[in-house]
């Protein structure tokens, strides 16, 4: 008698727990659609944002004063001129470790070296030998003068900080001296007032297309911006329910789907109007939003995710070979040489000196204590590089003269041909030299692979094959982001008169 009596006891429970699962399925729903509602009432305002404001930045970048700018702008370095020889500024300078930066170039017309070396930065003059202290408006007018000569300059104003200087690398250069020059462009100018180099610049066009770009796309609002963790967290805090509430929606367009309807020629989707765009909209492009949200967000690596491995100072001595006993024993007949250039540096690599001479029209490496001209083979460069990380093995060299997956550029400044070298250490770490400076160039390893896939390539496209033909990935990004600005528009619309119903 007990076992049909559990048999129907079964039977009885088995339908009750049948409809305590749907009735709880069904308040998760509920709860679901009112979440994704009413999150989506203000979520979607920003996607509207930042999808304009990303189409924005495929043309317009934030400004900067690139090294290429600055090269192409400054005159010849005057050779006749020049009185200390480089192992006299160095010594002058102070500065006991290899220099990161040692440069000889024009400020107004006095030569000067520019040297940089971690967090301690000198300028001397070239003429005296003496160190330069801060630079006054005045003098800053006068290298303006000798850099675009047929432009006049007029002072601005000088200040710390302004919306186009608002990160850490102007700080060494802080206070700034603002110019206008007299040009069509509306161009502004921002020279360091502790070096007297040029550190900034910006055109009328380029402030107004920021303000509708970069500036609202990245929350660079100056305020904001300078403060590095403030900034991050704005970031992380406002993308965060973006991510959810465009996966919660992806969510919800699924379980609102009428596979049947299609079957009799019908919408699949239950909804009219607004809704209807909204919900087709999310079906097509909800993977791509939550992809592109989700990648937008890791740009500040948000709870430490990724490891964001550096070459550090005692690899670059490594490569180098440099020692506080190695001169460059540079002459003035081998600075001679390099007449011409607007830039002269001076480095190491695998032990040698070495003069780099730079102009508009390329780069030319000199052997530092003969001027005579040099180039390291690729062998020798491998073999510095291998002191980099001397308990680890070298497991494959390559000259590349192609860009790969890894070693590739939006605007050109990753040069070609680059030497790549694989090593067999737990990061797997690639470095990068660059065989016509002999400088280490770059690097990439299991992290930064990983970020570039899961921030680089879903959030900018930005394979090579796309880089190279620009029409083709502008297209790919246009059409995403038209896609995007359906399901925002269409959830903004949705969402106001969400909102109209409520108050009302």
């Amino acid at each position: 008698m007990r076992a049909p009596m559990e048999a129907r006891h079964l039977s009885q429970s088995s339908p009750r727990r049948s409809l305590a699962y749907r009735d709880t399925w069904r308040a998760f729903k509920r709860w679901l659609y009112w979440f994704h509602r009413w999150l989506g009432v203000v979520t979607c305002l920003f996607c509207v944002m930042w999808f304009l404001t990303g189409l924005v930045m495929l043309y317009v970048p934030f400004p900067s004063w690139s090294d290429a700018e600055r090269i192409a702008s400054l005159p010849p370095v005057a050779i006749e001129k020049v009185r200390a020889l480089p192992d006299d500024a160095l010594a002058a300078s102070g500065i006991a470790a290899m220099p990161s930066t040692f440069r000889l170039e024009m400020q107004a017309d006095e030569p000067v070296y520019r040297i940089v070396a971690g967090d301690k930065r000198a300028t001397i003059s070239a003429v005296t030998g003496a160190p330069l202290t801060a630079v006054s408006p005045e003098a800053a007018r006068r290298h303006l003068a000798t850099v675009f000569p047929a432009n006049g300059a007029t002072l601005l104003e000088t200040l710390d900080y302004d919306q186009w200087t608002p990160v850490k690398r102007f700080d060494p250069h802080r206070p700034l001296h603002r110019f206008a020059l007299d040009d069509e462009a509306g161009t502004t100018i921002y020279v360091s007032s502790q070096t007297g180099e040029i550190v900034q610049n910006t055109t009328r066009s380029e402030r107004v297309w920021n303000w509708l770009g970069a500036i609202p796309h990245w929350i660079y609002f100056a305020p904001i911006r300078r403060d590095q963790e403030l900034w991050r967290q704005a970031v992380m805090w406002l993308s965060g329910p973006l991510v959810i509430g465009a996966i919660s929606g992806l969510w919800i367009g699924i379980l609102r789907l009428r596979p049947a309807a299609a079957k009799a020629r019908r919408s699949v989707s239950p909804y009219r109007g607004w809704m209807k765009w909204h919900h087709v909209g999310g079906l097509i492009g909800g993977l791509f939003l939550c992809t592109w949200i989700f990648s937008g967000r890791l740009s500040v690596n948000p709870f430490q995710w990724f490891a964001r491995t550096q070459i550090n100072p005692e690899q670059i001595v490594a490569f180098s070979g440099w020692s506080p006993e190695k001169h460059l024993d540079v002459s003035a007949g081998a600075l001679a040489v390099a007449r011409g250039a607007s830039d002269i540096s001076f480095t190491w690599a695998d032990g040698k000196p070495l003069m780099l001479a730079r102009s508009a029209s390329g780069t030319r490496m000199l052997h530092a204590s003969s001027g005579n001209p040099t180039a390291l083979p690729d062998e020798a460069l491998i073999a510095a590089a291998s002191r980099m990380y001397p308990s680890n093995t070298i497991v494959a060299a390559q000259r590349l003269t192609q860009e790969t997956l890894y070693w590739y550029s939006h605007n050109g400044t990753r040069l070609l041909p680059a030497i790549e070298i694989r090593f067999d250490d737990p990061a797997q770490t690639s470095i990068y030299i660059d065989p016509q400076t002999a400088s280490v160039a770059g690097l990439t390893d299991t992290s930064s692979r990983t970020y570039r896939w899961l921030f680089r390539f879903l959030h900018d496209y930005d394979l090579p094959v796309l880089l190279r033909n620009q029409p083709a990935r502008d297209v790919l990004i246009w059409l995403l982001s038209l896609a995007g600005l359906v399901i925002s528009v269409s959830g903004v619309v949705v969402g106001w008169r969400t909102l109209r119903r409520s108050v009302g």
